[in-house]
């Protein structure tokens, strides 16, 4: 089986993981059910539930008990996706090729469809308790991801971005933006998947850290496709930084640093992997991957 091949295996795995969560489109609260399934089923590329898996085999761990937090990763990480898109955020009309979810159910049902996914993943991560994970590790993880969720992480992160639209962004609030409003949750994804597994502290430190590398490279790589791809390759429209003024890495760096970035913090990620007592070939494959993607 070749790299394509094993990616598209684990990504179809980890799809029925997450369907397998999702909440049941009944009763009289239907709608805002329909608009969270809605914009998970829309598809992407299952990263954050993927690294947390492959991260949890790495340290050995093989259990369902790491299949609640797989999918409560992936239902933040949409719900964020919905309160970005809405008018008084990015204003995007178009996600992964189909109308945004405020598009489609409105902008009050989008706000509810975002906060009830986030507060959804939570009540997800607790069933991993009765998978038999360690009530302890498991109790841990739950505050992790709320932490890398919160106002000390995505949120606050999104917080900055926010307040600086329109405006020029000094680097280092860019950066604290990027590490914040992407790279936490990636980096929650791996610490939880080496936490649940049972890695030294040691170890979860150093998961953070090529967590942390992971997220920069990513983000920069976003700043890079939205300047130079197309809508129909990247599936929402491009240019969309430039529409709402907004500070990127290459509008402060160019074009041919960032790509340059991308290189050489992705390869400090794959580095930090190398220095591990244990190894995930699939790991090492996925990172590298992720950040010579097109879309």
């Amino acid at each position: 089986m070749n790299e394509k091949e094993q990616l598209k295996l684990y990504t179809e795995e980890v799809e029925k993981v997450v369907m397998s969560y999702l909440p049941a489109e009944e009763g009289h609260q239907k709608t805002v059910l329909e608009a969270m399934n809605y914009s998970v089923k829309a598809g992407g590329k299952r990263l954050r539930p993927m690294l947390m898996r492959e991260t949890y085999r790495l340290f050995g761990g093989a259990s369902k008990e790491i299949e609640p937090f797989m999918a409560a990763i992936e239902m933040i990480h949409t719900s964020s996706l919905i309160h970005d898109d809405l008018p008084c955020m990015d204003n995007d009309t178009l996600r992964r090729g189909m109308p945004t979810v405020w598009v489609k159910y409105g902008y009050d049902m989008a706000v509810l469809a975002g906060d009830a996914l986030m507060i959804y993943a939570f009540e997800t991560a607790a069933k991993s308790f009765a998978l038999g994970a360690d009530p302890a590790l498991a109790g841990r993880c739950i505050g992790l991801l709320a932490e890398k969720t919160g106002i000390y992480g995505m949120i606050g992160g999104q917080t900055v971005d926010v307040e600086l639209t329109n405006k020029p962004i000094p680097e280092d609030k860019l950066d604290f933006i990027y590490r914040l409003k992407t790279g936490a949750l990636l980096e929650a994804s791996m610490m939880i998947g080496a936490i649940l597994a049972g890695a030294s502290e040691e170890d979860i430190r150093k998961i953070e850290k090529i967590a942390s590398a992971i997220g920069l490279a990513f983000q920069i790589q976003d700043d890079i496709l939205d300047v130079t791809s197309s809508p129909e390759v990247l599936g929402k429209p491009v240019l969309s930084d430039e529409k709402n003024n907004k500070t990127t890495y290459v509008t402060l760096e160019g074009l041919k640093k960032a790509k340059e970035d991308v290189e050489k913090i992705s390869g400090e990620a794959v580095e930090g992997l190398w220095a591990l007592p244990y190894k995930n070939q699939f790991l090492e494959t996925l990172v590298k991957m992720l950040v010579k993607r097109e879309s």
